[in-house]
């Protein structure tokens, strides 16, 4: 017996030796890999300055109120820009705001995202700007995953990874991750007057940030924040809404609010302001999706994106003349619709890369048919039409086209991005 348990013996160690011993299989994997970067939230809240003009760099989301544009700076802050010519617009300052990705004005105070916080700024001099009050941890239902009681991730950085695996190996071959996040002040005073009544400004249809009978609604992937504004200069957090998942985008229309999300539009009354109520949903395959209105329409824009990878590209005109059962009207083809506006008959439509359209939409039936202008070579992001001047930004900067001839629209000025 003891031979048998020698020679069993002598064969595990004979076997283990070649398995030690056997030339190795393994296999070199290189993957992108997205590390945190955490700030403490005090460094975040004391970040807020007053800078000096700067020039455009990478764009956001803009905002136009009385002769003023306010151009997000993604994650960085706001760009002021006296635009009482726009022919030729004033780069006046810049509002240093961490985290800053939306912002509304409701009469002289600016209202503006800073990560977890909502900040309000008096504007009643844009040349100098004050910090007035801090909403904070407002937004942490947006941040669930990516904060703690005194650090917030206020970026990710990107860095390439190679490791080796041996065959087999359950590891190789790892999904890569990607971040879906989300995006000065001269001394002369101005000759025109600054924001005075307490009405709110225009944004763009990518805007989170909507104001609508005294109250501020914030957006987030799945909740709406209500801030009641009868004191502008100390907003209130009043309510939070639980809403459907991926919204992206809120459109005021009337008594009414418009969410665009990546499963479809959603339609809440609005004439209790303090409590919006829902109303129905139109339903659409996945895509990621701002919303505009006017009459008894919906315009929205579908686009493929890295959330929404198996959307479609498309323009969809909703009838929405019964709130309770929106209906498509007609769905229309396109390269890879972004922002848009509508003014009566005229709708401009920002393709990204592929420029900006202007379609006629006077019979809704044929708007593929009544493409007016396609303007090329530049990226186009979202639009603001505002009577006779369309404001557009994107990738390249700022551009104003005077539209008063809907046939033929004229530059009136370019506001360019600076590359490092």
């Amino acid at each position: 017996m003891k031979s048998l348990h020698r020679t069993l013996g002598c064969l595990l160690l004979f076997l283990l030796t070649l398995t030690a011993c056997r030339d190795e299989c393994e296999s070199t994997y290189t993957y992108i890999n997205y590390e945190p970067i955490l700030t403490e939230k005090s460094v975040i809240r004391a970040g807020i300055q007053s800078q000096v003009a700067q020039t455009l760099h990478q764009p956001g989301k803009i905002y136009f109120k009385d002769n003023y544009i306010f151009i997000n700076e993604i994650k960085e802050g706001i760009h002021i820009i006296n635009n009482a010519d726009p022919s030729n617009p004033q780069n006046i300052g810049f509002i240093k705001i961490p985290g800053n990705v939306d912002m509304a004005v409701y009469g002289n105070i600016l209202y503006a995202d800073s990560y977890m916080d909502l900040v309000s700024i008096d504007i009643s001099n844009p040349s100098q700007p004050q910090v007035l009050h801090r909403v904070e941890d407002v937004f942490l239902d947006f941040y669930r995953y990516w904060n703690t009681d005194n650090m917030i991730i206020s970026g990710y950085e990107e860095k390439m990874i190679t490791e080796t695996y041996p065959c087999g190996d359950g590891q190789l071959g790892r999904p890569i991750f990607f971040d879906n996040l989300a995006g000065g002040v001269r001394n002369p005073t101005f000759n025109n007057a600054p924001p005075s009544t307490n009405n709110p400004g225009v944004g763009g249809s990518m805007a989170r940030f909507a104001i609508s009978q005294g109250y501020l609604y914030a957006v987030g992937t799945n909740t709406m924040q209500l801030f009641n504004l009868s004191t502008p200069s100390q907003p209130q957090n009043q309510n939070t809404i639980n809403l459907a998942w991926g919204i992206e985008t809120i459109f005021p229309y009337q008594d009414k609010l418009f969410l665009g999300s990546t499963t479809g539009m959603h339609i809440y009354d609005n004439q209790d302001p303090s409590a919006p109520s829902f109303i129905s949903t139109y339903q659409h395959v996945m895509s990621c999706d701002p919303v505009v209105v006017q009459g008894d329409k919906a315009y929205v824009t579908l686009r493929r994106d890295n959330t929404c990878e198996q959307g479609v590209d498309a323009l969809e005109v909703i009838d929405i003349s019964d709130l309770q059962n929106p209906s498509l009207i007609k769905s229309y083809p396109m390269q890879h619709p972004h922002g848009l506006g509508i003014d009566q008959n005229t709708l401009f439509l920002c393709e990204g890369k592929f420029g900006l359209k202007v379609f006629d939409v006077q019979n809704a039936l044929t708007i593929d048919q009544n493409l007016k202008q396609h303007f090329t070579g530049f990226d186009a992001y979202d639009v603001i039409p505002l009577g006779d001047v369309l404001l557009m930004i994107g990738k390249d900067g700022l551009y104003q086209y005077d539209y008063t001839n809907p046939e033929s629209l004229r530059l009136l000025s370019k506001i360019p991005v600076v590359r490092d």
